[in-house]
């Protein structure tokens, strides 16, 4: 398929490991440098979001025969748990069998980097990546910024260093380069429901767990050992922010007041609280992403996105996928390769960019709100009796691999003739009848 080459991988990250087991999969030698210590040596906790795998990611893992290990270590969430102050609500995400997965980030990227060195890919953690040469694939490494540095010359270099990525930082040096980055005025902590002493879950675990409130909400996402990895999402600054929160008795009291029901379930809430940092979410767009046959952004480096989708590491593996589709339609011709991978991506980074900041809205007020329920019952409804004529937006995303640009396209129109529906008199009672799945048919026409 291709004359096999020197590829270094900068980032040991979800995104490079599988990278790294692709570019082995062609068969070319891989170099994977991190930063950081090797995280299997490590403790890995403070501040993660869950992961919440769905089929963009399957099918990543699939093209290369590791889906099953990864299986093994992730648990089916086919609803929604929605906690109001005074009642519990459940959402199915889909069709019957349709479920997204939690996985644990760190359990996953231990099994990612086990799999890629399997696979034949070389890892070298604690090597600091400063600078890289573009028209060479040069990559510079030393101990710090300004002190000696070694050059290690390789053929090509993939940046999958995330949001703050290094190689990016160079590239953004030539003229001509496109860069953005957004901050939300929202951060994030991370929290933890153990499990009972049985090793059972204190809540559903076949839930997305979710308290929305508004400006702020708290989720939770079940574990394999029993647990749920919390993450607390909240205004920096404000009534009801992390700034509010500035002693054991304030947050305590926060709770009990807005989020009773988790008293009794997160029982190190304010040690957890205090202890694990406060951390940042940002959306950064930036173009091209490659240089001539020798550089070239994936996943978080190129298009970092927030995570209200669930869909930052499933589009990052989507870069892979399609990465790969290049590479057996184009062979040798890396140029090409590079350029139809960024045409292709690019645009779909965009849009699950833009659909990502709409989902903080949906979840942290909307599920609250009885005409979203009322409307997402209505589209069930008529989607199970009309497969073919209306998908919604989340099963776009989340259950499909068609393009992100088409599912934001489609979502917008499908929400213009919700928006009619919800108009008609008495919709809160007739929302299942005859005349209702007319209206929507005529409105589709």
């Amino acid at each position: 398929m291709q004359t096999p080459i020197k590829i270094a991988v900068v980032g040991s990250g979800l995104v490079g490991s599988l990278l790294a087991i692709y570019l082995r999969k062609a068969g070319h030698t891989v170099h994977v440098y991190d930063r950081s210590p090797d995280i299997r040596k490590i403790q890995f906790s403070g501040r993660s979001i869950n992961l919440a795998m769905s089929n963009r990611g399957w099918k990543a893992l699939d093209g290369v025969g590791i889906g099953n290990a990864v299986r093994e270590i992730a648990i089916p969430m086919e609803k929604r748990a929605i906690h109001l102050v005074d009642k519990l609500n459940f959402q199915n995400y889909g069709q019957e069998g349709e479920s997204i997965y939690s996985i644990s980030r760190g359990i996953l990227n231990r099994k990612m980097i086990d799999l890629a060195e399997a696979a034949g890919a070389e890892f070298f953690f604690e090597h600091k990546i400063w600078d890289v040469s573009l028209d060479d694939a040069t990559l510079h490494i030393g101990e710090t910024e300004r002190g000696a540095w070694e050059d290690k010359k390789y053929d090509m270099v993939f940046g999958a260093d995330g949001a703050f990525s290094r190689i990016r930082h160079r590239m953004q040096r030539q003229s001509m380069f496109d860069y953005s980055q957004e901050f939300l005025p929202i951060g994030y902590k991370e929290l933890n429901i153990p499990a009972n002493a049985d090793g059972t879950h204190k809540l559903d675990k076949n839930s997305f767990h979710i308290w929305p409130r508004g400006e702020y909400m708290l989720i939770a996402l079940p574990n394999l050992d029993g647990s749920f990895t919390c993450t607390l999402f909240m205004p920096f600054e404000g009534e009801n922010s992390f700034e509010s929160l500035k002693d054991i008795k304030l947050v305590e009291a926060f709770f009990e007041k807005n989020l009773p029901d988790t008293i009794d379930v997160i029982p190190k809430l304010a040690e957890d609280f205090f202890k694990n940092p406060t951390s940042t979410l940002v959306t950064m767009k930036c173009y091209p992403w490659t240089y001539e046959d020798k550089i070239a952004l994936i996943g978080d480096a190129s298009h970092a996105i927030v995570p209200f989708y669930g869909q930052g590491m499933n589009a990052g593996f989507e870069d892979i996928s399609v990465l790969y589709e290049m590479m057996e339609k184009y062979g040798d011709d890396w140029k090409t390769v590079f350029s139809e991978y960024q045409k292709s991506r690019k645009p779909n980074a965009d849009a699950i960019a833009e659909l990502s900041y709409r989902n903080f809205l949906e979840m942290s007020s909307k599920t609250a709100d009885e005409n979203f329920l009322l409307q997402k019952k209505i589209e069930k409804s008529f989607s199970d009796k009309h497969p073919e004529k209306w998908i919604p937006l989340y099963s776009r995303v989340t259950f499909s691999d068609r393009p992100y640009t088409e599912a934001l396209a489609i979502g917008d129109y499908q929400n213009s003739i919700m928006d009619e529906i919800l108009k008609v008199e008495n919709i809160a009672e007739i929302w299942d009848s005859k005349a209702v799945e007319n209206k929507i048919l005529e409105l589709l026409k």
